[in-house]
């Protein structure tokens, strides 16, 4: 039975391990291992993102902390009251999480933030875990293609079934799905997803979450 969290030192993906071993050896203090997910264990609410950044989650240990997307991701679920105020970059700034998690598709951070197909599906059965193990999951938002691809994979879905574009919803096995694109300082910054953006799609899962 796959657990639902990978563990730190996992080595399933080849490169991944390399990369992260690299990694430790320039900053041998940075977390430099699979990230687990992050939130309340009791969450309706599940938001899969792509893989941990290399100066990110990989260096604190916890996702979406430490770079540009995880304050937007954090300053917005703040907002709609699925957390504290408390971000601060930090896995020790005291943030909390209700009714929601944050998880990552591929849980080792990836050279150039890109994960190839092989590690994606290797790292699936933690995302289908980690989804099984939610007894209260009724709402999952993807961020990003990939993120939405693999968890439809890992619902038993078609692909080409559920078409991935921002603030887009799906019915599958049972659950919500949404999708947006990613948080990135690279989609805000070209205006591919603006804070207006990002936050209709929360408002409008909140809307249906109550």
């Amino acid at each position: 039975m796959t657990p639902v969290e990978a563990p730190r030192d996992c080595r399933l993906c080849p490169r991944l391990a390399a990369y992260r071993d690299d990694v430790a050896a320039e900053h041998p203090d940075w977390f430099n291992g699979a990230v687990a997910s992050f939130g309340d264990p009791a969450a309706s609410f599940l938001i899969v993102g792509l893989a941990p950044g290399v100066t990110g989650a990989n260096r604190t240990g916890r996702p979406f902390t430490g770079d540009f997307a995880g304050g937007l991701l954090y300053q917005t679920l703040a907002k709609f009251g699925w957390a504290t105020d408390d971000f601060d970059a930090r896995p020790d700034d005291g943030l909390t999480l209700t009714d929601a998690m944050v998880t990552n598709a591929v849980r080792c951070v990836p050279p150039q933030n890109k994960p190839v197909g092989a590690e994606i599906n290797q790292c699936r059965d933690f995302l289908v875990a980690r989804m099984e193990g939610l007894e209260n999951l009724k709402h999952v938002l993807c961020l990003g293609k990939i993120a939405h691809e693999s968890t439809i994979r890992a619902l038993g879905g078609r692909v080409a079934a559920y078409k991935f574009a921002h603030q887009a919803r799906h019915e599958i096995a049972g659950l919500t799905l949404w999708d947006s694109y990613h948080c990135s300082r690279y989609n805000t910054n070209t205006g591919r997803l603006t804070v207006e953006m990002f936050e209709n799609v929360f408002q409008a899962i909140r809307s249906e979450a109550g």
